[in-house]
């Protein structure tokens, strides 16, 4: 039933959204150390809804990118400067998306339990 409003599909976007983030940058920290490895980012939620709402529009299944696919493409080098290996993954910089990437997740969860709540007291439960 709750599956359908769209209070908790963004939700649960948003959710998914922060896990793809976090993937990325915990293989940035991976790489840390790797010569030559090139740092990933993706954008936030707000940003990548922002830039890709007309994708979530479709008109039948399959007609528009697939959410893994769409994450892949949101998926770019980071602009950082590269050290003398090569490498430009910042240990500082990737602590820093991690915390905000965190509170992007929180606020996902936050909002999934808060549409919960109102269901609930509609309901009368």
């Amino acid at each position: 039933m709750y599956q359908k409003l769209d209070i908790f599909r963004t939700a649960g976007a948003m959710a998914q959204h922060a896990g793809a983030r976090q993937a990325v940058t915990a293989r940035n920290i991976a790489n840390a150390d790797t010569p030559g490895y090139q740092a990933m980012q993706m954008p936030s939620f707000a940003e990548a809804f922002d830039k890709h709402t007309q994708l979530v529009l479709q008109t039948r299944p399959g007609h528009l990118l697939t959410d893994a696919r769409r994450r892949e493409a949101l998926v770019a080098v980071a602009n950082s400067e590269p050290s003398p290996n090569g490498n430009s993954v910042s240990i500082e910089e990737e602590m820093m998306n991690a915390v905000a990437i965190s509170r992007e997740h929180n606020r996902s969860l936050a909002i999934y339990r808060h549409g919960m709540t109102v269901l609930r007291t509609v309901l009368g439960r």
